[in-house]
């Protein structure tokens, strides 16, 4: 069995979403047993309402909650009986061989880092979102984790999301591309200069050379590679931009009786297109390097991106990506 630890408390929408959510993965992977770290006050009368294998899932109490808010680092070392703390605990100690939570990501990064921990040789594990593309998934990383990088350190963000892709996508042989503001290799900051010749001369890794943020929308690199800072921006300004433009969208065909009908014409294509540039279809973003896989999904998520997220877990256990990143890291 594999063992997912789900923070029932964590996100704007705790613990109902989230509940459901770990239910509905029940039913997809019945290899699966979910540990729903929580609240039981909270969380029981939501499970009460709900059909599941009760052999399948624990509630491990929690009696603490760690707020958005919060400073990231008083809230892990302060809070230890915390939905969160409680269930990165659970990796540690090999009760879980997962966790995903939608709680702070701020605290879930350090508390990854300080519980969990590094596998040997990596220096800084990176969070790596999977991004939607018009030709297919691509890994955004890092966007978060490591807003001081050095060239080290996106080489192995280069080599484990690579790995990632690969092992839990599917996809082979990924191309890996590092984002830059234009082609050309005398181009960008002193970081993507130092960069560029240590990924040109990985040999373990399809580099292509740079990547320009307008190009990753479409499928310009299955990997792309950055440090924190810019990976942040360019995620939110892609989230952003979609949003902005699918209401946009909605208020044009609104607009008049043209529109209306023309929206109903559309509108089974248009579900399917919104489902392929939908984020939750592809889970949360997972932070690679770690003895153990932590998975932060968004803040906001409901039931679907969890249901998914407990998926990106199993493949990720089933391709045994902790042992190809130790042995990935002992390459050098």
């Amino acid at each position: 069995m594999i063992r997912v630890a789900i923070d029932a408390m964590g996100g704007d929408n705790a613990p109902e979403e989230i509940v459901k959510g770990a239910v509905a993965a029940l039913a997809d992977q019945p290899e699966v047993q979910i540990l729903l770290t929580g609240r039981p006050e909270a969380v029981e009368p939501i499970l009460a309402g709900l059909s599941y294998d009760k052999d399948r899932l624990t509630v491990v109490p929690a009696s603490e909650v760690i707020e958005t808010a919060e400073p990231p680092v008083a809230a892990i070392r302060t809070k230890k009986d915390s939905s969160m703390t409680v269930g990165l605990n659970l990796v540690k100690e090999g009760k879980a061989d997962c966790f995903i939570s939608s709680g702070s990501t701020g605290a879930l990064l350090v508390g990854a880092q300080l519980l969990v921990g590094r596998i040997p040789g990596v220096r800084r594990p990176p969070l790596a979102p999977v991004l939607p593309t018009t030709s297919g998934p691509s890994l955004l990383i890092d966007c978060g984790a490591n807003v001081d990088a050095r060239p080290e350190h996106l080489v192995q963000f280069a080599r484990m999301g690579a790995a990632y892709m690969e092992g839990v996508v599917g996809i082979k042989n990924p191309t890996v591309g590092l984002m830059n503001i234009g082609a050309e290799e005398d181009k960008g900051n002193a970081l993507v200069k130092e960069t560029m010749p240590l990924l040109k001369a990985c040999e373990d890794i399809n580099f292509i050379g740079s990547v320009e943020a307008r190009d990753i929308p479409f499928g310009a690199a299955d990997v792309v590679v950055c440090e924190a800072f810019a990976g942040n921006v360019a995620l939110k300004m892609y989230e952003g931009t979609a949003k902005a433009l699918l209401s946009q969208i909605k208020a044009a065909l609104m607009s008049s009786v043209r529109g209306k009908i023309g929206g109903l014409l559309i509108k089974p294509s248009l579900k399917g297109l919104m489902k392929t540039f939908d984020a939750a279809e592809y889970g949360g973003a997972p932070m690679l390097g770690l003895n153990g896989l932590v998975v932060k999904t968004h803040g906001s998520a409901k039931a679907g991106e969890i249901r998914t997220a407990v998926s990106q877990c199993v493949r990720f256990r089933e391709q045994h990506m902790d042992e190809k990143i130790k042995e990935m890291m002992a390459k050098k």
